[in-house]
């Protein structure tokens, strides 16, 4: 059975019996938040309080490396790095299988992602990664990726090689630079400095929450006002902190460019960051697009993803 045939049997009633099964009666509402890669849900409680249950994609990460990354997530509250925090399960675990499936519950965080970054929100934005990265540098760990052009690169483009997903007469050039990409990747990576990461830091992971009835959805004049937190460490990775200061403006004309010297601003103010490891947004960027390429062509067996992306696989 593949994961796709998995999820399709995720239906209401076995989120709620998931979720109850933790300890917290329900009122039977629930309903999908946006995900590909994984199945959220939002579910209401008996005292109606809402929690978020994230049921996790089946083969894709270990027991293990899923446990370091709630364990990152435990450390970032800890250090009031503004994150939404895990609820526990009564015994005190954080992670409980159904049916095949992993599943966790967080709290749930009012708010919505920024439409756009300005230059206050981008500096405020450096600051957190900053904060994260703090949290991240203090210990290693055991079992998460590393961003590297071996696993994020030349495996994805030999599967999509295995696989023939590109189109033919496409494929030997894709191929060709996807090579001479790793070994830049690989000279441009050798001797930098990495440490445990968001790894997807774009806006739609970040949360605008209101404060005292202003900023997400608020007055006029307090856009970006409100609390910045961070979602979604389901690609948590160990990298190096370029990674998670480029996502969130990735552009490349002049105004992106400003915005992200304002990033690097706010991130300065609480942690040192080397100007030198700029010249890895563009092979991180080449990078992110084969393994992109390769996660759309292994999940197309989810009926989600042809819908999605109705285009991929063509020659456009």
């Amino acid at each position: 059975m593949g994961t796709g045939d998995l999820f399709l049997g995720l239906t209401p009633e076995r989120v709620l019996d998931a979720v109850e099964a933790a300890g917290l009666p329900t009122t039977g509402l629930c309903y999908p938040l946006n995900s590909f890669e994984n199945r959220v849900y939002e579910v209401e409680l008996r005292d109606r309080s809402r929690v978020v249950a994230k049921f996790y994609r089946p083969g894709r990460w270990s027991e293990a490396q899923i446990l370091e990354e709630h364990g990152f997530l435990e450390e970032l509250g800890r250090a009031e790095v503004p994150v939404c925090p895990l609820r526990p399960f009564p015994d005190g675990s954080t992670l409980r299988s159904q049916g095949g499936i992993f599943y966790s519950l967080a709290e749930r965080r009012g708010g919505r992602a920024p439409d756009e970054l300005t230059p206050a929100l981008a500096r405020r934005l450096g600051g957190l990664a900053a904060r994260l990265h703090n949290v991240g540098a203090r210990q290693e760990t055991s079992h998460r990726l590393h961003l590297d052009a071996e696993t994020f690169l030349r495996q994805p483009a030999a599967w999509l090689r295995r696989h023939r997903t590109l189109p033919e007469a496409l494929a030997p050039r894709f191929q060709a630079a996807a090579d001479e990409a790793a070994e830049r990747i690989d000279e441009a990576l050798h001797g930098v400095k990495t440490h445990r990461l968001h790894g997807d830091l774009h806006l739609g992971n970040l949360l605008l929450r209101p404060v005292d009835g202003i900023g997400a959805g608020g007055m006029a004049g307090a856009r970006g006002a409100g609390v910045l937190h961070v979602l979604d460490f389901d690609d948590m990775v160990v990298g190096p902190a370029v990674q998670d200061l480029w996502l969130a403006v990735p552009g490349t004309d002049a105004e992106a460019h400003r915005l992200r010297q304002e990033v690097i601003a706010g991130y300065e103010e609480l942690r040192l960051f080397d100007p030198s490891t700029l010249r890895l947004v563009e092979p991180l960027r080449t990078l992110r697009r084969v393994h992109y390429a390769a996660w759309l062509a292994r999940r197309w067996h989810d009926p989600i993803f042809p819908a999605t992306w109705p285009h991929f696989g063509t020659e456009s």
